[in-house]
């Protein structure tokens, strides 16, 4: 048996790029930083944040383009995958390793002026379109008892 499940709760790098591939498909891109916070040693407080490449495809991905923007904090569950290309310059082969979102959840209020508010689940496995997406799941983010609002790193 074997899982790729990454759940990742974060806010956005960069406003979500939104493209469409020759057959049509919509494909968004966009950045979610994490930060972890503990003390070290001698008691001062330490912070190291990670950037992670996100990718959502079809209507999904449409409707991430229209209400997410930086700033934004957003919930989403999927899986990592590997990209490979070769360079343009001739410099070998390239990687990159992102996240296929398939579930996503607009948390807090818009933190861009001009983009539509919207705190509403999307589930694109099962075409969802509501909180209750969530509530399908194993667990609810508020109902772990380790996570506050203190642990929320910006």
């Amino acid at each position: 048996m074997s899982v790729n499940k990454v759940i990742i709760v974060g806010r956005l790098g960069q406003d979500p790029e939104l493209k469409y591939t020759p057959t049509g498909a919509a494909v968004c891109n966009f950045s979610v930083a994490t930060t972890e916070s503990w003390a070290d040693k001698s008691g001062q407080k330490q912070e190291k944040t990670e950037w992670h490449r996100v990718v959502v495809w079809g209507k999904l991905g449409e409707l991430c383009n229209q209400y997410l923007a930086k700033g934004r904090q957003v919930f989403l569950e999927g899986s990592l995958q590997t990209r490979a290309w070769e360079a343009k310059d001739g410099g070998g082969k390239r990687y990159t390793t992102e996240i296929n979102a398939k579930n996503i959840q607009f948390l807090g209020g818009n933190a861009s002026e001009g983009r539509p508010s919207a705190d509403r689940s999307m589930d694109q496995s099962r075409g969802m379109d509501n909180n209750d997406a969530m509530m399908n799941q194993d667990y609810e983010i508020s109902a772990d008892s380790h996570f506050t609002s203190d642990d929320i790193p910006f």
